[in-house]
C-alpha cells in the first residue's frame, strides 16, 4: 500500500472514530459563524458547545475533548475567554485550533491577541492564504477577512509557523496542510468555488478540525476535516449549481459522508517540504 492509500485509510478510521466518540467541542467563534459551525459539527457527528464567556471558560475547557478559537468578531469578553481557554487547553493537553480571522495591521487589537495566543501552542493553525501569509511575517493586503492570495503561493512561506503548532492548514482552491509529523506538505483537492460564497464555511472547517483532533493525531485530524469538506463540496456542486441549494446539499453531504465515499473521492497528494 502506497503512502497516499495509507493516509486515506487513516482518514476513514478518523471518520469512524468521530461517529463513535461524538466528541464535545468547545467553540469560541464569531457571531456570523456560530450557528453554521454548530450545525456542521452536529452533521459531522460531533457535539458542539458555544461556551465563550470568561466566567465559564476554564471549567468548560477542562471537560471538552477539543477547543476551537476563531477571531472573526471578537468581543472584550470573548478575548478574555480565549486566553483562559487556550491556557487551560495547554495545561490539560486538550487539542485546540486557532483560526486567526482578519490577522494583519488593519485589525491590530485582534492580531495582537493572536500573537499572544500563539504562546499557548495551538495544535493546528488554520486560515486562508492571506491570513496565514501575514501571520508568517509577510505584508499582505487582504480584502476584509477574505483572501487575496492563492493557497499554492503561500505554503512555503508558512513553514515558520510550525514552531508554534503541529500543523498549518491553508484553505483555497486546493488546501495545503504542513505537518511536523510527516515533515511534508499534503495537498487536498476537491470542493467547489461556491464554498467561499457561503458564510462561515472556513470558520466551520476550523471547528471540524478541532473535532477530529479529539479522535486522531493532529495531521490525520487536519487531513480528515479538509477531506470531509472537499468531498462534501464536490458532491454538493455535482448535485446543484444554485447557491442556496448548494448550501443545503453541502450540509447533507457533511452528514452522509461514509467510508465508501472517502475511499472513492478523497483526492490528496503528498509534497515534500
Amino acid at each position: 500500500m502506497d503512502q497516499t492509500s495509507t493516509l486515506i485509510e487513516h482518514i476513514v478510521e478518523a471518520w469512524t472514530q468521530l461517529q463513535t466518540q461524538q466528541p464535545l467541542v468547545q467553540c469560541i467563534t464569531n457571531s456570523v459563524a456560530a450557528n453554521y459551525a454548530a450545525n456542521v459539527l452536529l452533521a459531522a457527528g460531533a457535539s458542539p458547545a458555544m461556551i465563550d464567556n470568561p466566567f465559564e471558560a476554564e471549567s468548560f475547557t477542562t471537560i471538552s475533548a477539543a477547543l476551537s478559537i476563531n477571531l472573526g468578531t471578537p468581543t472584550s469578553e470573548q478575548m478574555q475567554a480565549m486566553l483562559i481557554s487556550a491556557q487551560t487547553a495547554q495545561r490539560t493537553h486538550t487539542p485546540w485550533v486557532l483560526d486567526p480571522v482578519g490577522y494583519g495591521t488593519i485589525l491590530k487589537w485582534r492580531s495582537d491577541m493572536v500573537d499572544e495566543l500563539l504562546q499557548y501552542n495551538p495544535t493546528v493553525i488554520r486560515g486562508n492564504a492571506s491570513e496565514i501569509s501575514t501571520l508568517s511575517g509577510n505584508q499582505v493586503q487582504s480584502k476584509g477577512v477574505d483572501s487575496t492570495l492563492d493557497s499554492a503561493d503561500v505554503y512555503n512561506q508558512s513553514k515558520v509557523l510550525l514552531e508554534h503548532a503541529e500543523c498549518i492548514a491553508i484553505s483555497g482552491e486546493s488546501d495545503f496542510i504542513l505537518t511536523k509529523e510527516f515533515d511534508a506538505i499534503i495537498q487536498v483537492n476537491g470542493g467547489s468555488d461556491l464554498q467561499p460564497k457561503v458564510t462561515a464555511t472556513g470558520c466551520a472547517l476550523g471547528a471540524l478540525i478541532a473535532a477530529y483532533c479529539a479522535v486522531a493525531t493532529p495531521t490525520i485530524a487536519t487531513l480528515a476535516a479538509h477531506t470531509h469538506f472537499a468531498i462534501a463540496g464536490k458532491l454538493a456542486f455535482e448535485q446543484t449549481k444554485m447557491l442556496g441549494h448548494f448550501n443545503v446539499a453541502f450540509i447533507d453531504y457533511i452528514h452522509s459522508l461514509n467510508s465508501d465515499l472517502i475511499q472513492q473521492y478523497a483526492d490528496i497528494k503528498i509534497l515534500k517540504i
